[in-house]
């Protein structure tokens, strides 16, 4: 990474306060607090983040914190942040900020359990970092981490905003990365030849919390929104 003048850099990784338009998009401004577009209103999301308070996050708030709006994972622990609520079936939509070697994972179907995790992931991850070089192919960003890889060279640079949706339909899994399908598979599919045994156990929740899996790594997240399906 290339050195840049402080005040540049502090504007990369950092989440202003202030915008006028209610979508954002990599070099928009935070609205905070936030609000849903018109057309989301219509199609029946709701914020589960509206940059103001952590209010319907549980389970860890000492390792994420609120940051001028977004929710910011601290460079040290590896605690999980749950939503208050479980959810099935699903449209999940926010963005995201990596910052040099981050690494994060989005939880699906979470039961909340005091060390670990018991549901699916889904990687966040810097996939251009050269301490990840060699990983498995399931491990880099969107990931089903485990057991399907997703298609890798759509992340934005680092320090700019990504912007992922995620449709969760009973064994359906797609995540669309900055306007492409970087995965598309389904679970039943994906273990059919896996022992039973074998299989994580949570990965076959049909309903549980969404959850940020923090590790030792700075990733910021802002603008959640959900829409329920049946």
């Amino acid at each position: 990474m290339k050195i840049i003048g402080y005040a540049v850099l502090l504007l990369l990784i950092s989440c202003p306060l202030f915008a006028s338009n209610p979508v954002l998009s990599s070099t928009a401004e935070t609205v905070v607090p936030y609000r849903l577009s018109e057309q989301e209103k219509k199609d029946g999301y709701r914020l589960l983040f509206d940059g103001t308070t952590l209010d319907g996050w549980i389970n860890n708030s000492d390792e994420y914190i609120l940051e001028n709006g977004c929710i910011a994972k601290k460079a040290s622990g590896f605690g999980n942040l749950y939503s208050e609520d479980s959810f099935c079936n699903f449209v999940l939509k926010f963005e995201f900020q990596l910052t040099p070697g981050a690494n994060n994972g989005l939880g699906l179907r979470h039961i909340i359990v005091p060390e670990g995790y018991l549901g699916m992931e889904l990687q966040i991850l810097d996939n251009d970092d050269p301490q990840y070089k060699d990983l498995k192919p399931y491990q880099y960003h969107g990931g089903l981490y485990n057991y399907a890889p997703a298609k890798r060279g759509y992340l934005k640079p680092v320090g700019e905003w990504n912007q992922q949706e995620v449709i969760a339909r009973g064994a359906n899994i797609k995540i669309i990365l900055n306007g492409t399908v970087i995965l598309d598979t389904n679970i039943k599919k994906v273990i059919k030849d896996i022992p039973y045994d074998k299989v994580q156990s949570g990965l076959r929740n049909s309903c549980g919390h969404i959850a940020f899996l923090g590790h030792d790594s700075v990733v910021r997240f802002r603008y959640i929104r959900i829409k329920v399906l049946e």
